[in-house]
């Protein structure tokens, strides 16, 4: 059982081997939805034709930070793959404390950028903007949790 979960968790980590580019994250996104990430909001977000220029600005500064986040998830990821079976429990909970703050930075995050959105649109726009994005960020998040295995008892 060991075996298994070792060879998911480096199969799993070596798909994100090379997310320099965020590649893997584009992958999963096209895994998830059929599409790449731009074409999903703009299936969902309706902005108007006046404020579709703005809403696009704001939500290509959205992508840049987001991004940012997403390395740093990816980060975390590698970290646990490389300390998978040596992981004291002091090294899970603070591994787990920084994957709870950077939870807590991406939620935030789209808090930010629904309250810009709203400035320059209506509540509707703003709104599927925040819907679409807590939507991709949970299929995201079920697809990690369902790749990364729990740690093993140290019993």
């Amino acid at each position: 059982m060991k075996k298994y979960f070792l060879i998911t968790a480096a199969l799993f980590m070596a798909s994100f081997a090379y997310t320099q580019s965020n590649k893997d994250e584009i992958t999963l996104m096209q895994a998830a939805f059929g599409m790449d990430k731009q074409s999903v909001v703009a299936e969902f977000v309706k902005p108007s034709p006046a404020e579709k220029d703005a809403f696009w600005k704001i939500y290509d500064e959205y992508e840049l930070k987001r991004k940012e986040l997403g390395k740093q998830r990816i980060a975390l990821l590698e970290e646990y793959a490389d300390q998978y079976l040596t992981m004291s429990g002091v090294d899970a909970a603070a591994w787990t404390k920084k994957v709870i703050a950077l939870q807590k930075k991406t939620d935030d995050l789209i808090s930010t950028y629904f309250a810009k959105v709203n400035k320059v649109s209506d509540g509707i726009v703003a709104t599927q903007f925040y819907q679409i994005e807590n939507y991709i960020l949970a299929a995201i998040r079920a697809q990690i949790l369902q790749k990364v295995p729990f740690l093993p008892n140290k019993n």
